[in-house]
Formats: structure tokens, sequence, C-alpha cells
């Protein structure tokens, strides 16, 4: 009976996926996760295939959660546009931009943007998202959203009949209404954004 089993689990020749034959383009293995990062392994992974150009998340990372404070000094006056006060420059308390970005450690990730869709909403290509997934999403909220495997980033809205409609900030792209038979998911709420000017 032993000898049958061991011959029944032989390998047929051309059997099985070629390797780097998946949509990943590489081969894949069998993982175990814990159930509650399925979801966001699933996330990560939508977001690795090709989305649409001009709208896409090109990136998701997780803030490092009990990170050092890293708290700088934080001036009481505000930095006019036009010509500085010295004279004002007193420092009002210490900030941390960790403590003062992040109001869930572990609901909040990183998300960098690959696109221009919501330029006139002050997000620019390759900005980074602070997305809070704990927080309800509400219209007029800018969210990531997931349509059908895709991510996204947009304004959340609704159509006169109820519907949910992601808004881009920029006339050059079309709002999108969701329709019956499209997968739809709000991601996360979009709390801030970062951008490194060198």
């Amino acid at each position: 009976m032993t000898a049958k089993i061991q011959s029944s689990r032989k390998r047929r020749p051309g059997a099985g996926r070629k390797a780097g034959s998946t949509k990943y383009g590489e081969p894949t293995r069998v993982i175990r996760l814990p159930e509650s990062m399925c979801q966001q392994a699933a996330m990560l992974l939508a977001a690795r295939l090709a989305p649409k150009p001009g709208d896409m998340i090109a990136e998701i990372t997780v803030p490092v959660l009990n990170a050092p404070l890293s708290a700088r000094p934080l001036f009481l006056s505000q930095v006019a546009a036009g010509f500085p006060s010295p004279a004002d420059d007193h420092i009002e308390q210490r900030l941390d931009l960790n403590q003062y970005m992040i109001q869930h450690d572990a609901a909040t990730y990183f998300v960098r943007v690959k696109g221009d869709s919501m330029i006139e909403a002050g997000i620019r290509d390759n900005d980074v998202l602070v997305v809070d997934r704990s927080v309800t999403a509400r219209v007029g909220c800018i969210v990531v959203a997931v349509v059908n495997g895709e991510l996204t980033v947009k304004t959340l809205g609704r159509t006169k009949g109820g519907q949910p409609l992601l808004s881009p900030a920029n006339a050059n792209y079309a709002a999108l209404e969701i329709k019956e038979g499209m997968s739809f998911e709000v991601w996360g709420v979009v709390t801030g954004s970062v951008r490194k000017f060198k």
C-alpha cells in the first residue's frame, strides 16, 4: 500500500505551471499568514500588478511601530510667504512628525502616489500619503480605494442614485462611478501627505 501511495505522488512530466508563468512573472510559493494580515497581503499584491497609469499607488509601506521619538523644535510664529520675522522666532514646543501625522499606529500605512489625477487636491506624483484604515470613510474624504483589484486614490462621493463615485482632482480625468458587478472597497482614508523637495 505504501509503495502505491508513493508512486501516485510522482510528478507527471509537463504537469503544473511553468516557473515564472504566473501573473506575477516569477515563481510563487504557498505560505501561511495570520488571518488578520490576509487582506493586507492581498492589497500589496494588487498594488504590484499593473494598474491603470496616472492614478495608481506605486508602493505601500507600514510605519515603524514604537519608533523612538525624534521631536524637533516647533516655532510659534508661522512662516510668511513674504518677509520673515526673525524677532518672533521663539520655540513653542517640540514636534515629532510620527506623532503629528499618525493617530492610529496599527491601522496606518504609507502609500506612494504615481500619477497626477489628484494634483488639484495638492497630491502630486511621488508624494507619500498617510492612510488610516480605522477612519470611517465619508463623502468628501480622500480615500485609497480598490476597484477591480486596482488601487487608486480619489475623493469619495455618491451619485444621485446613491452609488459610490470616485472623483479625481484633475480635469484631465473622468470620475468613476461604481456600477453593479464592479469590485469595490474603500481601503483607507488619506489623513495626510509627505513630500520631499530635495
